[in-house]
């Protein structure tokens, strides 16, 4: 995300200084100011300073310098002192190897303040540049057993979501992720990341533990013979348990750096576990019930979740449409802040036909192989928002298509050890975004709301390199640039920082209507800049038929599409407008306007980032 620069009024020495720079020095003195290096956290206090006559100056006379900038600054020195005009306190500490002078304030600043700062700096004309002395650390390479041959879904290849290049921003510390499944079973690569969960199977059939509901998420098996899941019509076969719930939360939450296993998307976040499938799979009763438990809301006859979820995995599905039971507890879950990452299920059909993917308010993932084509198994359609890493094929080789390595058990009935095992699927993909949206939450300053987590993940995803047939969504998730679109966000450098504000509501874009989807803006002081970012996910059969609009507060109208692409679907993309002449607070509004008839769609989500 861009960081708008603030503008800093110089005093009136600062100015005069300007006033009179030498013609020899033709750079500006913002030319000469590294505010990229600018942290957004409020931990900038050494700077580095590079001064044209350097070799030539005494410390005495570098030292002045740095005084008169310090205390030209209109900067206080600390709170003891605010009030009494003491100019901040610089010092200059010792003479870098290529003539630069590393310096400290005897305080940490903010962003605004060290951009104010350096300014002042950089009207010295002797000053070549000044930047912050940032703080590194090394890179994030886990040493977790299975990591450089397997993990390839967390790597940077063509399929890969680039989780390894996130992972010097956020871990998912302080964020706790539902997984809504078939429980789990004790497994050391994961314990230390597992908070109390809950059993809500209703059935002591299902659940395998000759009770009802209870307060033992752990996993009982799921295996069954080869008659007691028929029924009429639906001849089951025999199958082995799987451990499924206990491999997804790998892929989510399993320990990172600890010469064992695997390691998670947010390796440092915390999973609640939550049965609803066992035996013959479970009810949607069941599910519904745990969504509302998982996001903090009550269920009759259960104790309330101590640790509501900010996001919620759903790796699990049925072949029917979107029921309002369903659809009921993902609005409410979504209400109390819980973001809801779907699986969109494994039939090579399109998404519409399978629950709870097809249901409003949800991130519905499709899965792609590591060559990052759509997987031969994976549904597809428009109501897909994002593809991440499913696996495809055979075993866990690093040739070919390999499958998603995670935690599990080592026996096919009853539990017996932890062991580590391979599968693929659109479970597997959906673990890996839910794991994003941990890492987004534990880097952002303040809580994302689902909307704005569903619209950043779709405009900071990337297209698929291979092949998808169907509609895979926004793209593979892309880690990295998640994470950097909402580090520094909405808290970060003041009201004029740049923001993303989005809107993820579902709006029906009917024949021969126009549909409106506003987004409000408030707090923050002036226009908007001259290259405004709107991202536009708009799901539509025929999108010649659409005119695509952003109308300002004022009721100014900034063309994005219009009527252009013919029978093409969809209009997925981001578009740069001039907002200068615009202020920023207000009501803005995408509007879509259809002009004809016998297609139809929707707006998907949309966003601005100004």
């Amino acid at each position: 995300m861009s960081i708008t620069q603030r503008s800093v009024r110089l005093s009136a020495l600062a100015a005069a200084t300007v006033l009179a720079l030498s013609s020899s020095f033709a750079v500006s003195a913002a030319d000469r100011v590294n505010l990229a290096t600018v942290q957004p956290n409020g931990s900038n206090q050494q700077f580095i300073v590079k001064y044209r006559d350097a070799s030539r100056a005494g410390e005495a006379t570098l030292q002045g310098r740095l005084d008169r900038a310090a205390s030209t600054s209109g900067l206080l020195n600390s709170a003891a002192s605010r009030g009494r005009g003491k100019g901040l306190g610089l010092q200059r500490l010792r003479r870098m190897a290529t003539g630069a002078e590393v310096v400290r304030a005897d305080r940490k600043l903010d962003r605004a303040e060290a951009e104010t700062l350096m300014r002042q700096i950089a009207a010295d004309p002797n000053v070549e540049y000044v930047e912050v002395d940032v703080r590194l650390y090394p890179a994030m390479t886990p040493n977790d057993t299975y990591y450089a041959n397997l993990m390839w879904g967390m790597k940077g290849g063509a399929g890969g979501a680039r989780f390894d290049q996130a992972w010097d921003s956020a871990d998912g510390e302080g964020v706790v992720v539902a997984v809504i499944d078939t429980g789990i079973v004790p497994h050391s690569d994961l314990d230390a990341n597992i908070l109390p969960g809950y059993d809500l199977i209703s059935d002591p059939f299902v659940g395998r533990d000759g009770n009802g509901r209870d307060d033992d998420p752990t996993d009982e098996g799921n295996w069954n013979n080869e008659t007691e899941c028929d029924s009429p019509g639906d001849d089951r076969p025999a199958r082995s348990s799987n451990w499924h719930g206990t491999h997804v939360t790998g892929t989510v939450a399993a320990v990172g750096n600890n010469n064992k296993g695997v390691i998670g998307a947010a390796y440092r976040s915390k999973i609640v576990p939550v049965r609803v499938l066992g035996r013959c799979g479970g009810e949607l009763s069941d599910t519904a019930d745990a969504i509302t438990w998982a996001s903090g809301g009550n269920v009759p006859g259960v104790p309330d979740n101590p640790n509501p979820a900010e996001v919620i995995n759903l790796s699990l599905g049925g072949r029917t449409d979107c029921g309002q039971t369903m659809q009921n507890a993902i609005n409410g879950a979504v209400a109390r802040g819980a973001t809801v990452v779907v699986a969109a299920g494994n039939n090579n059909l399109d998404v519409s036909g399978s629950t709870p993917a097809s249901c409003s308010n949800v991130v519905a993932v499709a899965a792609t192989s590591n060559a990052g084509s759509r997987a031969s198994y994976s549904n597809y359609g428009n109501l897909i928002d994002v593809s991440a890493p499913g696996g495809d094929g055979e075993g866990c080789s690093v040739n070919g298509t390999p499958r998603i390595v995670s935690t599990i058990d080592g026996s096919d009935t009853a539990s017996s050890g932890e062991s580590y095992g391979c599968y693929n699927g659109t479970s597997m993909a959906t673990p890996h975004v839910s794991g994003l949206v941990a890492l987004m939450q534990s880097a952002a300053p303040t809580p994302l709301t689902p909307a704005q987590i569903e619209a950043t993940l779709k405009s900071t995803a990337r297209a698929l390199p291979g092949s998808c047939s169907g509609g895979c969504g926004a793209g593979i998730i892309d880690a990295k640039a998640a994470v950097d679109a909402v580090v520094g966000g909405s808290s970060g450098g003041g009201s004029n920082a740049a923001q993303t504000y989005s809107n993820g509501t579902d709006y029906t874009i009917n024949d021969y209507a126009t549909v409106e989807s506003p987004i409000a803006v408030s707090g923050r002081s002036g226009n908007g800049p001259a290259s405004a970012t709107i991202a536009v996910d708009i799901r539509h059969t025929y999108k010649g038929d659409l005119k695509v609009d952003l109308v300002a507060p004022d009721g100014s109208v900034y063309n994005l599409h219009n009527r252009s692409g013919g029978s093409a679907n969809d209009i997925i993309g981001s578009y740069t407008r001039d907002l200068s002449s615009e202020a920023l607070n207000g009501t803005w509004k995408l509007r879509v306007n259809d002009n004809y008839y016998g297609d139809t769609g929707y707006i998907n989500s949309w966003s601005i980032t100004f």
